[in-house]
């Protein structure tokens, strides 16, 4: 069976898309999915998405890590489906779509640009060394020296797997500040089990975890990951953080069929 996919990438983060509309992806194959996703015997890929039918709402997002297990909300990989949602003609300019997370507001700018909304966030856990918050995918996030040279694999391994979060885990963030309106971070995502280039839940647990916590006092933040340059901006009341939007590239990269 010849399987039609694409290929986009946002800041580094690589997805695998699929038009799932005719409900036709054998959903359960993790194998399947994980094969596709290999970057030496697939596609290669941090992740693959499905673009589902959906009676409410433009689209369903389906997102699976690279290990092929269904997983929790992926920042960029939604701003990704929304950019190919819009080159397929499902959408325009802006659209309204759920994930396993809820539902979801964006908008596509002339340049490319895709602001997602994402979840409100409540609760977060800060301690001197660490914050801990849920942006759509449960996020650890704690600053660094030398973050550059930093071993993000090794320490956020260690971290992901050790007696802090149990079976389940969190994703790691590693990160640096750099003025009030600018962090650096670089990230070990769970289900990928190594550093990526970009997360965009990531992004929008360290911009509130650095507002949160008193390094920076704005509600809009800048941030730099190791594939480019993120923006998160939120409304903040009584400590709960709302109007969370993350913002960013998202772009085709190639279009093929594959054999499965």
């Amino acid at each position: 069976m010849q399987l039609e996919f694409y290929k986009y990438q946002g800041t580094g983060n690589d997805f695998v898309m699929i038009d799932n509309r005719s409900n036709s992806f054998p959903k359960e194959n993790t194998q399947l999915v994980a094969h596709l996703c290999d970057r030496r015997f697939g596609i290669g890929a941090d992740g693959l998405i499905l673009l589902d039918s959906d009676t409410d709402t433009d689209f369903r997002m389906v997102y699976y890590n690279s290990d092929g297990n269904l997983s929790s909300m992926c920042g960029n990989g939604g701003r990704c489906l929304v950019a190919f949602a819009k080159k397929l003609n499902v959408i325009q300019d802006e659209t309204t779509f759920i994930a396993t997370d809820g539902l979801h507001y964006a908008t596509v700018a002339a340049d490319g640009i895709v602001s997602l909304q994402m979840i409100d966030v409540a609760e977060i856990n800060n301690t001197p060394e660490y914050s801990f918050l849920n942006t759509g995918s449960p996020h650890h996030v704690q600053l660094v020296e030398d973050l550059e040279h930093y071993n993000v694999k090794e320490n956020g391994a260690a971290i992901r797997y050790g007696a802090l979060y149990g079976q389940q885990g969190s994703n790691i963030n590693f990160v640096k500040k750099i003025d009030n309106t600018t962090f650096s971070l670089r990230t070990y995502e769970r289900g990928v089990e190594d550093e990526t280039l970009a997360c965009g839940t990531g992004a929008t647990a360290v911009a509130i975890a650095m507002n949160a916590t008193g390094q920076t006092n704005l509600n809009a933040i800048n941030l730099n990951v190791e594939g480019g340059k993120l923006a998160v901006s939120f409304d903040k009341k009584d400590g709960k953080y709302t109007n969370v939007f993350l913002k960013g590239p998202a772009e085709f990269v190639f279009k093929g069929t594959i054999e499965i």
